[in-house]
């Protein structure tokens, strides 16, 4: 691997702007974005809806930015960084894998440069001022009016629900924890533009409600300082690199199923401002990921995507049509035939943006070639792109025919783009639009309590934010087990939280935590360190 300042050079960021992490990690200060003009194009990667069989959206986007620095064009990616939760929960590891990885990946998939700590430090630093002015009886808050629970870095689901001052006299009351990537600080360390505005979100945050239903803001409890403190230096973006050197910014890391599922702004400029052509990823496939990306991200940014990719796979399309997992290896063409439903629900979401739309195709070795003509032959009859992609095994020479499909997608001029809602439409219709526009839902149903909780969120003036809709994975519905596209349904949303130093509201439907938990046989059992001393078990490296 390059040494990370050469790096830095070769899209022009001066070594003056680079805080050291050893010679294969830097963060960037903000002074590097000074005066510079946002003169790249962004390209939006996401995905159909994910199955265990694997998509590789990481890995397209880290071998499509390889395939773009093939064609001689200066490239760079804007990722987020893994979460310890899923690295040993069900993923192992979130840096790419075989060619096309993000580099250091052990390092990048643990502690890295320390964000994800600080934001935990801050967030749980917050809590413990509020539980002392309620001990010292400083604030207008009571115990049972308090909403900020605190997080961890980890698939708990012990933590979920938890009782604070247990046996205590007094200030007994129930709480819990959320993973820190669905924390609120999280959330603003990305979307923050600069040191005042991370001040500014800090001291928006909404901690409780009083009887009278006024908000209690975190800038009451005098803490937003300690908290820049902690986060000084999670603001700056980190900069690494691929496999074969292209310049990656690894920066903030939210879930797109229980928060807005994007790397920071600042990283994202700071790619714009050095690369000719970006590479950004949004979570999960479009109808989380995407959707945020545009609606939460670039209405608050101004960013836009120049274009989307939408990865799949035959073996994912499979199971999407029914197939079992256990034979997506074998030949199944009406499996496949009744799958291709679900990349056409994402096609037609994506195409709600007015942007250019390419299928990135992942092959496997155990493709067809059959099974990859009718997939490509169902793009062309949908009028959107499609090639071919094997950056796994081939790196940035696999990604080359995408890269070359989606340069010539872009059109010099691109209209602005359209967002789902207006922010003074109510949250209702919000819901109801991103549930039909997105998921096929034909509507939203509210239950009482959160109806409750709506009604007062919107009466103390929170109404025309965002909404971030926290929903499976797994599927276009509510529902974790309807693969495919689901006809005939409608989301439920049991619950309300509001976000407001990161600016929107998070409805949660279904059955949606935001501590997820372990599987039955976590990636923690197979992770170790050998003789040697090196990390081993941890995909991606």
């Amino acid at each position: 691997m390059k040494n990370i300042a050469e790096v830095a050079a070769s899209i022009g960021i001066a070594e003056e702007h680079l805080s050291l992490y050893g010679r294969d990690k830097a963060k960037v200060a903000l002074k590097a974005l000074e005066n510079k003009p946002q003169r790249g194009r962004l390209i939006l990667v996401s995905a159909i809806t994910p199955t265990p069989a694997g998509e590789g959206k990481t890995v397209t986007s880290i071998g499509l930015a390889q395939g773009i620095a093939k064609l001689g064009k200066r490239a760079a990616i804007a990722l987020r960084q893994p979460s310890m939760g899923p690295v040993f929960g069900r993923k192992g590891g979130a840096t790419g894998g075989g060619r096309s990885t993000v580099q250091p990946a052990t390092e990048i998939n643990l502690h890295f440069t320390g964000d994800f700590h600080a934001v935990t430090s801050a967030h749980n630093l917050l809590a413990s001022i509020i539980d002392n002015q309620l001990h010292q009886k400083q604030t207008r808050l009571t115990p049972t009016q308090v909403l900020w629970k605190r997080v961890l870095d980890v698939n708990d689901r012990a933590l979920r629900n938890v009782v604070l001052n247990a046996g205590a006299k007094t200030g007994e009351r129930r709480s819990g924890f959320d993973i820190t990537a669905a924390s609120e600080i999280m959330a603003i360390l990305c979307l923050s533009e600069s040191m005042s505005d991370l001040r500014a979100r800090l001291d928006r945050i909404v901690v409780g409600f009083t009887t009278e239903g006024v908000p209690v803001r975190a800038a009451e409890f005098k803490a937003t300082g300690s908290m820049l403190a902690l986060l000084r230096d999670a603001l700056k973006p980190n900069l690494v690199q691929t496999s074969e050197g292209v310049p990656a910014f690894v920066h903030g890391g939210p879930f797109a199923n229980i928060a807005h599922g994007c790397n920071s702004i600042l990283a994202t400029r700071m790619a714009l401002a050095h690369a000719d052509y970006v590479v950004t990823e949004a979570g999960f496939a479009f109808d989380l990921g995407g959707e945020k990306f545009i609606d939460i991200k670039c209405r608050q940014s101004g960013l836009s995507p120049d274009a989307i990719v939408l990865v799949a796979t035959v073996r994912a399309l499979k199971l999407h049509g029914g197939a079992p997992q256990a034979e997506l290896t074998k030949p199944d063409f009406a499996a496949l035939e009744r799958g291709l439903a679900n990349l056409e629900a994402h096609v037609t979401a994506a195409r709600n943006f007015g942007r250019p739309v390419t299928v990135a195709l992942n092959r496997f070795p155990t493709d067809a070639p059959d099974e990859l003509e009718r997939v490509a032959a169902f793009c062309r009859a949908l009028g959107v792109n499609c090639a071919g992609s094997e950056v796994f095994a081939r790196g940035g020479e696999g990604g080359v025919e995408l890269a070359e499909t989606v340069l010539h997608s872009m059109p010099l001029d691109q209209p602005r783009i359209e967002f789902t809602y207006r922010d003074e439409q109510p949250v209702r219709e919000k819901m109801e639009a991103i549930a039909t526009r997105f998921y096929g839902a034909d509507g939203v149903d509210i239950l009482p309590e959160a109806e409750i909780k709506l009604g007062l969120l919107e009466i103390a003036g929170f109404g025309k934010l965002p909404v971030c809709m926290a929903k499976t994975q797994n599927s276009l519905t509510d529902d974790p087990e309807k693969f495919g596209r689901p006809r005939g349904f409608r989301i439920t949303v049991r619950d309300f939280e509001l976000a407001a130093g990161a600016g929107f509201i998070v409805a949660l439907t279904g059955q949606m935590m935001r501590m997820p938990a372990l599987p039955k046989i976590p990636a923690a059992e197979r992770i170790d360190v050998d003789p040697a001393g090196d990390i081993v078990g941890i995909s991606g490296t």
